[in-house]
Parts: C-alpha cells; structure tokens; sequence
C-alpha cells in the first residue's frame, strides 16, 4: 500500500519547478492530486501527463474566490483534502542575507505563519510544518545570472552542489505523510549545509615529480 492512496492532496505552484516535482511525487505514492496555480496553461499539461489521478484549477493564493473554487474542485473530483498542511520556507527563513530584507520577511513569514497554524488547528488533527529548502535547480534559477549566483553559494556548502527538485520532493511526501504523525509546527531543513555557514575550502598541494 503507497502513503497516500485515495487520500487528496492539493499542490499550490504545482504547475512547475518543485511543486511539479511534488505533485509528481504524490501521484507515484497513490495521491488524487490537485494542481494549482496561476499558471493554467502549465498546469492542465502537467495534469494531462499524470492522468486520472490529477486536475488542474487556477489558484491565486491571494484569493479567497480562487481558494473556494479550487478546494470545491478538489472535494467534487477526489473527496476532502489530507489532514496535513506543509509550507515550503527556505533557508532564509532561519537565518538573513544581507540585501534581502523583503525575501527574508516573506520566509521567515511562512515560518510564523506555519506555527500559529499548528497551534490553532492541531486539535482539529490537522498538522501544519514548513520545509526549509537551500539552493534548488528549477526554471527560477534557470537564468545565467540567477544559475552563477545559486552556483556560487552551493560551491560553499558542506554538500557542494544545487539540489535537484525530486530531492526536496522526497521530504515535502515524509512530512506530509503519517510517518510524521507527531510533528508540527516544526522546521525540516533540506539545505546542503547552508545553516552550517561556509564549509573549509581544501587546498590541493602540488607534487613536482623529478625526472
């Protein structure tokens, strides 16, 4: 039996970038998925390729009518949503970058918000975590300049490289899962090291060999 078999499962962003690869990852583990995003060209193909098991709904998380509209397209197609809710953060919302002020205020945001959440819907049996993600591979980093600047920090990581979104993915189906039965308000860290700080760089001595 997989995780989520029969069990409802709406992606937010799901049309693309990791939350395609989340959206992917719940369809594999038996999930009736529910992409939704502002980008509805994108997410009817992704719901086209994964079949039976996925709509596509436009969702604008600013929305109230776009939130109503998607949830009642979720509870028609497939039956109520799953009782856990996971937040995708980032590293930079558990530590600052300078020159960020308004992307460490909307990350450590989602932190907050994660937690006041888990403590008012936690007796409702309703668990509410964030996933706190390092540099990732996705079509927002795609770009030559963004590619160089994600490239740079992951070169100073403890594990020195950019993530690939399945590797992310995997910890979104473990908390959202009932083997996290007994954690929320929590923070899950999948970063490289990035909370780490910078990892030694190794010097390589040179060998001069004698004819």
């Amino acid at each position: 039996m997989k995780r989520f078999d029969k069990r409802t499962v709406i992606v937010t962003g799901g049309a693309r970038g990791m939350g395609a690869s989340h959206a992917r990852g719940f369809v594999a583990e038996g999930a009736n998925v529910v992409i939704a995003d502002v980008l509805e060209q994108e997410g009817r193909a992704l719901a086209d390729e994964l079949g039976d098991h996925a709509i596509s709904s436009r969702l604008d998380v600013t929305s109230d009518r776009d939130w109503g509209a998607t949830v009642a397209a979720a509870e028609d197609a497939f039956g109520p949503a799953s009782g856990a809710i996971v937040n995708i953060s980032s590293a930079g919302g558990m530590m600052v970058y300078p020159n960020t002020a308004a992307y460490a205020a909307s990350k450590c945001g989602a932190r907050g918000l994660t937690k006041t959440a888990a403590l008012e819907l936690g007796r409702d049996n309703i668990f509410v975590n964030s996933i706190h993600p390092g540099p990732v591979r996705t079509p927002m980093t795609a770009g030559p300049d963004a590619a160089a600047a994600a490239g740079a920090e992951a070169r100073t990581l403890a594990i020195p490289r950019v993530a690939e979104p399945d590797e992310i993915t995997r910890m979104v189906l473990f908390v959202a899962s009932d083997e996290a039965s007994f954690s929320t308000g929590s923070e899950f860290i999948v970063d490289g090291g990035v909370l780490l700080g910078p990892a030694p760089q190794h010097e390589h001595a040179e060998t001069t060999v004698a004819a």
